[in-house]
Order: structure tokens, then sequence, then C-alpha cells
């Protein structure tokens, strides 16, 4: 099982980034997916979600109107696009797969919003 998420970096204030996230090894259809993010010295968060198929997707107060889920399940990778980015948005970003009773999560893509 695995989950690797990419597309992360070093952005100024305004700018764009996509964040995917790979999954092998296991039934990714039958799986939401949600991205979370955590800053230094803070909980991680939810920031968005997305159910299995597709049709319905979540995004957090703070984000809405500036980053969009979305998924691909012939490819296995969903992804998050963030625009309009602001410094606390900075921060270490995670996929997550889940089922009822069973999750996997990934290792992290750091993103930092900085001039």
């Amino acid at each position: 099982v695995q989950l690797v998420e990419s597309g992360g970096g070093l952005v100024q204030p305004g700018g764009s980034l996509r964040l995917s996230c790979a999954a092998s090894g296991f039934t990714f259809t039958t799986y939401r997916v949600s991205w979370y993010r955590q800053a230094p010295g803070k909980v991680r968060e939810l920031v968005a979600a997305v159910t299995t198929a597709g049709a319905s997707t979540i995004h957090a107060d703070s984000v809405k109107g500036r980053f969009s889920i979305s998924r691909d399940n012939a490819k296995n990778t969903v992804y998050l696009q963030m625009i309009n980015l602001k410094p606390e948005d900075t921060a270490v970003y995670y996929c997550k797969a889940e089922q009822l009773f069973k999750g996997y999560w990934g290792q992290g893509t750091q993103v930092t919003v900085s001039s």
C-alpha cells in the first residue's frame, strides 16, 4: 500500500501549485480521499475531501474559492489545485485514503508560501 504526494515547493504569495497523490497497492476507487495539512506547532487539519467517484467534495472554509480537490480514478490519483496562495497556507500537506474502519496516509509534501 502506498500513497505518494508530490507537487509541493516554494511559491510566492498569490501563486499556484497543484499537488498530486498517487495511490497503489489497494482498491483506490473504493476509498474516500482527503487532503490534510499541518503547520509547525499546529494540529493537523482537514483541507478538502472527495468521495469515491468524485461526485461530492468538501473544502475547509479557509481554502474555499482558492483550493479545489479532484480525482482521476483511471490514474489512481487525487489532486489539490491551489491558487492565490497565502503565507498561512504554509504547511506539510498529506493525503489520506479511508474507508469506515481503515485508512492510509502518505508521507507528505512541503508547501511554503513566502516572498
